[in-house]
């Protein structure tokens, strides 16, 4: 059965179908939706919703109720997600898994409450201190901000690891038809959870480690763990590249945008396609060169100054890769795309 829900609810409802039932945050638009669902149906399956005091508090009550063993989350956006950053750290150097969502919006500083992609260098490299990294899913729609919230949880228990669902304020607030996923049942067993000791050692959940040998050995096993993570949870979609002269390369809002831009571009006899990465880290840098391989020009869109654009240089080393942004929570239209596509394949035709 389909329903239609903002995808903030969806997001909300995903988790609980994940086995979600401890959500810990602090109000801040466009993702307070995310809290207003839980705050109701939290209570409703035996679950805790907590508002805290603020967003650092947040964060570590979920460290508190990830090291026990148990499926937690918390969610916010731009401001928040930098107060929540050095609990992020700690909780990827203690290797517990959970889910922290961050509803993007304009910056930086306070900036505005409208839709922006400017913190994907801050998602994407580790925003806090230290040599760690998190999983990073950008979704492109209502129902795939269901299905990778769900994911997210096994992913993060598989891995030890938080998971960032990174996403917008126009998906966040949009409303669209979603096929919710099954109720998780079980879980798998937790030998690491401070879960009480009754019967058996102790466990400990730490991040201080004075030894600078213990250190660097729980780091290079940290590494490690990323290069499963890069090896195994590359995700994207490609779209119309099978014959494409020039490639875009979107993730979330802007790559539905874009996805418009290339009908309409066809439409007019112009060979364009879209690669949308998925997870923006890792990212899927092998799939991209194999997309790329065939076209002659590659653009990047964002709502920011160019920052997967770093990426997408990275993987695609010596090619000429042209860029469009907007800043400040301007939306890109598709009119937008197709003039600059068209601009660069007419440079590229008198080339």
């Amino acid at each position: 059965m389909q329903l239609m829900m903002k995808g903030n609810e969806a997001i909300a409802e995903a988790a609980l179908r994940a086995g979600c039932r401890y959500y810990f945050g602090y109000p801040i638009t466009p993702q307070t939706e995310i809290m207003e669902y839980l705050a109701r149906r939290l209570p409703e399956i035996g679950g805790v919703f907590l508002q805290a005091e603020s967003e650092v508090a947040a964060v570590n009550m979920v460290y508190g109720a990830a090291g026990a063993g148990a499926r937690a989350m918390t969610s916010s956006s731009g401001p928040g997600i930098s107060l929540k950053q050095e609990g992020i750290s700690f909780l990827a150097c203690a290797e517990l898994p959970c889910l922290i969502v961050n509803v993007m919006r304009g910056g930086p500083g306070l900036g505005t409450i409208q839709a922006s992609q400017g913190d994907y260098f801050q998602a994407t490299r580790g925003g806090g201190h230290g040599d760690y990294r998190l999983p990073v899913l950008a979704p492109a729609s209502v129902q795939e901000m269901a299905d990778l919230a769900f994911l997210s949880f096994d992913l993060a228990e598989r891995y030890r690891t938080p998971v960032l669902l990174l996403t917008d304020g126009v998906m966040g607030q949009m409303m669209e038809p979603v096929r919710l996923p099954a109720e998780k049942t079980g879980g798998s067993p937790k030998p690491w959870a401070t879960d009480g000791c009754l019967g058996r050692p102790r466990r400990i959940v730490k991040t201080l480690s004075l030894d600078p040998r213990e250190l660097e050995s729980h780091n290079r096993c940290l590494q490690a763990k990323y290069g499963e993570l890069t090896a195994h949870e590359t995700r994207f979609e490609s779209y119309r590249l099978e014959d494409a002269e020039v490639m875009i390369a979107a993730f979330g809002i802007c790559a539905r945008v874009a996805r418009t831009a290339v009908d309409n571009l066809r439409e007019r006899g112009l060979p364009v396609g879209l690669f949308r990465p998925i997870t923006l880290w890792p990212f899927p840098t092998a799939s991209l060169q194999a997309a790329a391989a065939g076209v002659r020009r590659v653009l990047t869109v964002e709502l920011n100054a160019g920052q997967m654009l770093e990426d997408v240089r990275l993987a695609l080393p010596g090619r000429e890769i042209g860029f469009y942004g907007r800043m400040g929570g301007v939306v890109i239209s598709a009119s937008e795309i197709e003039a600059e596509v068209q601009r660069i394949h007419e440079s590229s035709e008198a080339a």
